[in-house]
């Protein structure tokens, strides 16, 4: 059994959450909203779900650096050490690299799950028991895993991993990978949902720290190289100029792309502990519970007529008569308003591009 000390988390914590605009805006990112009306951000639901996994100190933060107050006030138990900061957005492979070598500095012998900060998980326990089994597999085999989840309708919102028929290792649900595929269209999505040999991407990850700092080496060599130069830098006064520096050099570039689908060592668990990436105001909906006429709605002040399977998402003061509307979001926050349909909620990320252009950064 794998000592606590040796489980480390990498916690992905710097996207601007784009989708769910006009709520999560680039000041204020959905990471660090109550979203769920829980009483807790969602990147204290995320760390306090990865304390079950390792030792509190051993979870690193991976953020913007002009994220790097709010993360200190959602979660001011950690240390300024367990926050990472990237100068500019590098996508997920360059978030990755800096934390293998920040966890190499303090543990060679680490095994490390890596996840976003944004996550539902509904079935906490199951979700434990699923990393578990991860864990013990990656410390035993040269292995990168991945979380698949079992989808229970054909999404195109996420990405999908096909898993090869025989179970690996004897343990249950954990397969080889066979192919990766991007975000498909409704009717590639229905062929994956009826074939049964696909699962969502969860974009969570499990692997020795050997086996990924290998892999980005066999992989992405000049990422690695970036970090592993710059890691000798680390805990001086300099660290803060050579990030800098690394950051501009290195390319955009996801881990799927860069690492997950060209290595021939990667696995996926197919789970299903009632997972969504939150990552839509549709997602949110699925999620949440309704009125008899499937309506969600968030504000004390609302009056709703002839109003059916409609989010609503509004200040509590706000007065707010609606009429008539079906299938629809609404969401109103610091004098932005949106109405938009679910079925064309893809849009939204349009609709923020044109809204910087048109109006300027104070409504993004």
């Amino acid at each position: 059994m794998i000592e606590r000390k040796n489980i480390y988390c990498v916690i992905m914590a710097g996207g601007i959450g784009s989708r769910f605009w006009p709520l999560s805006r680039n000041n204020r990112p959905k990471q660090f909203l109550d979203i769920l009306g829980t009483g807790q951000s969602l990147i204290q639901q995320t760390f306090a779900r990865m304390t079950r996994i390792c030792p509190a100190e051993n979870i690193l933060i991976v953020t913007s650096s002009i994220y790097k107050d709010q993360v200190r006030e959602h979660l001011p138990q950690i240390s300024d050490s367990q926050i990472l900061l990237e100068p500019m957005r590098r996508n997920t492979a360059p978030c990755i690299a800096f934390a293998n070598y920040k966890i190499k500095q303090r543990n060679p012998n680490a095994v490390v799950v890596v996840a976003p900060s944004d996550h539902l998980i509904m079935n906490e326990d199951e979700f434990v028991e699923v990393l578990d089994s991860g864990i013990t597999f990656a410390t035993q085999h040269d292995a990168l895993l991945t979380l698949g989840i079992k989808p229970d309708r054909p999404e195109t919102g996420y990405g999908y991993i096909q898993a090869c028929k025989k179970p690996e290792a004897g343990i249950k649900n954990l397969f080889k990978v066979k192919t990766f595929t991007e975000k498909p269209n409704h009717e590639l999505a229905k062929v994956f949902f009826e074939s049964g040999e696909f699962f969502w991407n969860s974009g969570i990850f499990i692997w020795s720290l050997k086996s990924i700092v290998s892999s980005f080496e066999a992989h992405l060599p000049e990422v690695n190289t970036l970090f592993a130069e710059a890691a000798k830098s680390f805990d001086s006064e300099t660290e803060s100029a050579i990030i800098e520096s690394v950051y501009s050099e290195c390319r955009n570039v996801s881990i799927d792309y860069g690492v997950m689908e060209k290595a021939d060592n990667v696995f996926v668990i197919c789970s299903d502990f009632g997972w969504s990436d939150l990552g839509t105001w549709g997602s949110l909906y699925a999620h949440s519970k309704k009125d008899l006429a499937g309506n969600c709605i968030t504000g004390n002040n609302v009056l709703t007529y002839n109003l059916k399977n409609t989010l609503v998402n509004v200040p509590k003061d706000k007065l707010v008569v609606l009429h008539g509307l079906e299938d629809y979001i609404v969401v109103e926050s610091d004098n932005i308003l949106l109405v938009c349909k679910k079925s064309d909620e893809q849009e939204i990320k349009k609709f923020v591009n044109d809204v910087l252009v048109e109006k300027g950064e104070r409504y993004t």
